[in-house]
């Protein structure tokens, strides 16, 4: 046999023949995997799509929000500023504290106390400590005190 009818021997099976017909299913197998590669790829990609979308969605609004508590913290920190704090309290008519008066944990008193609303005093040394005196004994068949009704008066 001659190189050229060899060639086309060849030729004629892989083209044609027993042997084409082996090698359709198999190739009908691949090209549904490369389809079904690719359709999914497709649908991986819209997925990403998607995702990302929702993801820049979110990123606006966590920046809306953050911009929104920034705000509402400067307005808070403007209303709890002392100055703002005590304008407010004289507009709702109240009067500053006056020096106040500690105790000490064995029960002493420290300091000298003076009422609310009279002038600030200039600070003073604590008084010395003088001891508590004792509770007095309470007697135990003594009657409860009686609630005197008042009436409630109006700063008006």
């Amino acid at each position: 046999m001659t190189p050229a009818a060899r060639r086309g021997l060849r030729l004629g099976r892989l083209v044609g023949g027993p042997a084409g017909v082996k090698r359709t299913p198999f190739v009908l197998l691949v090209v549904v995997l490369l389809g079904s590669g690719l359709i999914s790829l497709l649908l991986l990609n819209s997925a990403l799509n998607q995702g990302s979308f929702e993801l820049s969605r979110l990123q606006r609004k966590t920046t809306e929000l953050t911009d929104e508590q920034q705000a509402l913290q400067q307005e808070v920190d403007q209303l709890a500023a002392p100055d703002a704090l005590e304008r407010r309290a004289r507009e709702l008519g109240m009067v500053p504290g006056g020096n106040p008066a500690f105790l000490s944990p064995d029960g002493t008193v420290r300091g000298s106390p003076s009422p609310a609303g009279a002038d600030p005093v200039a600070y003073r040394a604590p008084a010395p400590a003088v001891p508590a005196p004792p509770p007095a004994p309470v007697p135990a068949l003594m009657p409860a005190p009686t609630a005197v009704p008042t009436t409630p008066t109006t700063g008006r």
